[in-house]
């Protein structure tokens, strides 16, 4: 280790040489490169490295020593015999999205990887791993990939859109709404969007320099009647609005299109879950009813893992053009590791498959989380879709009990507060004004089913108010 040392010296300086080797061996101690009982090289071997007399170490150990830094043992050598403490260990600042391993997961937009099939997820990774390492990466995506995903949304979504022009490979939906910014808005621009509404994308929005401007929402979700006309464009969750539930009706998506059209500015359609309905046939994409003015983006990270991190951007070329422009200019683009077990997954039908299974799987779990709920006097509100489901609360005491509740009863729950845009400015405890301000989104989906059943009647008790002692 010795060899690496950071010692040097300068026969052209005013300072004598063993004076240079003392002060590099100070601050080899002082800075963690040498430790307390870390034994130096000898006067001869250290010498010999730095091109001069042994004379010179010695003057240099017999400073040290004198100052205490370093001491001889006979026979053994010479060692460090003093170092600075350790720096204190600092607290790592937890965010409010970390998950307590120790709780049990309630919380909104996991993935039901209960359902996955284990072999076909094993077989569809080693198939993707057969296939050539690549020297350069296609910024648009695999070609494979966004065939697979045009061929996914025309029979799952009913969007037909070509896959060489229309369909772009991405990182997942908050990372297309960065690119989406980064290439189509400047800074300073103003989007719309749900109030309460995804907490990721307005950071994407405010990371790009463009200002998210909430709009609130009801029981259909985004209100197009109070869309402002200097905006250049909106995003929304219409399949399965994100956090209340809503499902956008047909009307309103008519109005948000017209509205997107006289004013020339285009709509971002969030399609997270909208593969996870159970109750009747989704109402058409945003993006089937205006291609020429809807960016719909999608992502395996709900219907499959957020290990693949991956999703896609279906738009005109128009706009796929220019997101392939900027990652060219910045040298982004999605890996194509995930894309190819997606590929490899729709290819042999397993996608599909799993799709039908969740579609079985999760309505009973549904059911088995409101029924405790209903039990206990609970309203439910949002889409029999997805994979959560909200209980609203009358106040944010009410929500701040709930939430305290459940971590105590070993149930990490999501209050509806943070959900709500504020300026970065603002402080956190601040109390949103918007319509379905206050209450708790119950994910079921994180938890197999086992747990699900424990956690289902404790975070009832909890909402209710009732002691869990």
């Amino acid at each position: 280790m010795f060899d690496d040392l950071p010692l040097t010296v300068d026969r052209t300086a005013d300072e004598p040489l063993s004076v240079q080797v003392a002060a590099g061996l100070r601050s080899a101690a002082t800075t963690g490169v040498l430790r307390s009982q870390d034994r130096l090289p000898s006067s001869r071997a250290l010498a010999q490295r730095l091109g001069v007399s042994r004379t010179v170490i010695a003057a240099a150990y017999d400073q040290l020593h004198a100052e205490g830094w370093i001491t001889g043992r006979t026979g053994s050598g010479t060692y460090l015999t003093t170092a600075p403490a350790k720096a204190p260990n600092r607290a790592v600042s937890v965010v409010a999205t970390d998950r307590n391993p120790d709780l049990l997961d309630l919380f909104p937009g996991a993935p039901c990887v209960e359902a996955i099939d284990r072999a076909a997820w094993r077989r569809a990774w080693r198939t993707a791993a057969d296939a050539d390492p690549g020297v350069r990466k296609d910024r648009a995506g695999e070609p494979e990939f966004r065939a697979a995903i045009a061929e996914h949304l025309l029979r799952h979504r009913g969007l037909g859109a070509a896959s060489d022009t229309d369909v772009i490979a991405t990182a997942g939906t908050s990372s297309a709404v960065g690119e989406l910014a980064a290439a189509l808005l400047r800074p300073g621009d103003t989007v719309a969007i749900e109030n309460p509404g995804y907490q990721r994308a307005v950071g994407a929005f405010r990371a790009a320099g463009i200002r998210a401007l909430p709009v609130p929402v009801d029981s259909g979700g985004l209100r197009v009647d109070l869309l402002p006309s200097h905006i250049a464009a909106v995003y929304c969750t219409p399949a399965h609005q994100f956090p209340i539930g809503a499902r956008m009706p047909a009307v309103r998506r008519v109005q948000l299109v017209e509205f997107a059209r006289a004013a020339g500015i285009f709509v971002i359609e969030d399609d997270y879950d909208g593969e996870l309905r159970y109750d009747t046939a989704p109402l058409p994409l945003l993006a089937s009813m205006a291609p020429d003015v809807v960016v719909h983006l999608g992502t395996t990270s709900k219907i499959l893992s957020p290990a693949l991190g991956v999703g896609w951007l279906v738009a005109a070329p128009r706009i796929t053009e220019a997101v392939l422009a900027h990652r060219y200019r910045t040298g982004t683009g999605p890996s194509p590791a995930g894309q190819r077990v997606l590929t490899e997954l729709a290819g042999h039908g397993d996608l599909a498959r799993h799709l039908r299974r969740l579609r079985r799987l999760l309505p009973p779990r549904r059911e088995l989380l409101v029924s405790a709920l209903r039990g206990r006097g609970l309203d439910v509100i949002g889409d029999d879709a997805g994979s959560y489901l909200v209980v609203p609360l009358p106040s944010a005491e009410a929500e701040a009990r709930a939430v305290a509740a459940g971590r105590a009863a070993g149930l990490d729950l999501d209050g509806l507060t943070r959900h709500h845009l504020r300026e970065p400015t603002e402080p956190a405890t601040a109390t949103p004004t918007e319509p379905h301000t206050f209450g708790v989104a119950l994910g079921y989906t994180a938890l197999d089913w086992s747990d699900l059943a424990v956690a289902a009647p404790r975070a009832a008790a909890c909402l209710a108010g009732l002691d869990l002692r």
